[in-house]
C-alpha cells in the first residue's frame, strides 16, 4: 500500500493511493497515518478496504508529511561510502545518529523557508524507514520485522549551523520546514530490497545526486538493531539514513540554496518529492 496524509498543516486526514492512481480519503475508517495504525495487524486491516469505495481527493488538495504524531526523527549521518569520500571524512565505524527535531517537518511539497541567519542551505535526498512495531534489543535477523514501511525525506541542513558553530548536527538539521516527508509511506511488503534503489534530486532543473542506496555502509536491517541497543524504537519512530554524494557542501565551489530554487527528489518505488526556496520575510 501507499499511504498519505492530506490537508491542511496541522489538521491532515489519512489516505491511500488507490491501484489506479486516484487519492483516496480514509478518514471513515482510521483517524491517521501514525503509530497507532502501523502494526502489521492495522495494516492487514487497510488491505482489506475496497479503495474505490472511498471518496476520492481534489486534485488541489494538500498532501502532508505521510506519518503523523512522530516520536523521534532520527538521522543516520556519512552513511554513503562515496558520500563520506565527497566529504573528505572517514567510513564510520559504527552509525553516526543525530535527531531531527519533529518541528521540522514538513509536506513534501511544501515550500522552503530559508532561516533569516542562514548561510550554507543545503539538499540530501535520503531513504526513510518508519517503525510499525515497538524495537528493543532486537537482532539483526529480526530488524526488518519492525519497519512497517519507507519514505522520502529531504535531509535540509544548514552547514554553517551544523559544523561551524559548536555543538551538534541536530541544530544545522532542525529548522522548520528542514524535513520534508513522503509523498506515501510505502509499505515494507511492496519494498522488495531497500539496499537496492535508485535516488536522485535536482536543484532547479540541474542533477545534482544521482545514487543508489546499494552504497549505504549501514542497511536498514542493521540500522534498526543498532538503534534498538540504545534507544526504544516505536511504532511511528522515523529513521533517515544518509544520503549519497552531490550535495552543495561536496561541490568546489560549494554550491548553497538560495530563494527561488526548486528540488526535486525521486526515490525508485517511492515516488517524488518538490519543494521551491524561499528567503524568510524580513
Amino acid at each position: 500500500m501507499k499511504l498519505l496524509r492530506h490537508g491542511p498543516k496541522g489538521r491532515e486526514k489519512p489516505g491511500l493511493v488507490a491501484p489506479d492512481g486516484t487519492l483516496r480519503d480514509l478518514s471513515g475508517v482510521i483517524a491517521d497515518i501514525d503509530g497507532t495504525t502501523l502494526s502489521p495487524e492495522a495494516l492487514d486491516r487497510l488491505r482489506g478496504v475496497d479503495p474505490a469505495s472511498l471518496p476520492a481527493l481534489p486534485d488541489t488538495t494538500r498532501i502532508g508529511a505521510c506519518v503523523g504524531h512522530v516520536g523521534k526523527f532520527i538521522g543516520i549521518g556519512l552513511n554513503y561510502s562515496d558520500h563520506a569520500e565527497e566529504a573528505g571524512m572517514p567510513i564510520p565505524r559504527e552509525p553516526i545518529i543525530f535527531h531531527k527535531a519533529t518541528t521540522c517537518i514538513a509536506g513534501p511539497y511544501d515550500d522552503v523557508i530559508l532561516p533569516p541567519s542562514a548561510l550554507k542551505t543545503d539538499w540530501e535526498v535520503e531513504l526513510a524507514f518508519v517503525i510499525g512495531t515497538r524495537a528493543k534489543h532486537v537482532s539483526e535477523a529480526d530488524a526488518l520485522a519492525h519497519v512497517a514501511g519507507y519514505c522520502i525525506v529531504n535531509d535540509i541542513s544548514d552547514r554553517a549551523w551544523q559544523a561551524e558553530r559548536e555543538g551538534q548536527w541536530t541544530k544545522g538539521k532542525s529548522y522548520d520546514g528542514f524535513g520534508p516527508m513522503g509523498p506515501w509511506l510505502v509499505t515494507a511488503d511492496e519494498v522488495a530490497d531497500p539496499g537496492d534503489l535508485a535516488m536522485t534530486l535536482d536543484v532547479s532543473g540541474v542533477r545534482r545526486q544521482d545514487g543508489s542506496t546499494q552504497t549505504m555502509i549501514f542497511g536498514v536491517a542493521t540500522l534498526v538493531s543498532y538503534l534498538s541497543e540504545f534507544m526504544t524504537l516505536e511504532p511511528g519512530d522515523v529513521i533517515t539514513t544518509g544520503t549519497p554524494p552531490g550535495v552543495g557542501l561536496g561541490m568546489r565551489p560549494q554550491v548553497w540554496l538560495k530563494d527561488g530554487d526548486v528540488m526535486r527528489l525521486e526515490i525508485a518505488g517511492l515516488g517524488h518529492q518538490e519543494q521551491t526556496v524561499r528567503t524568510a520575510p524580513a
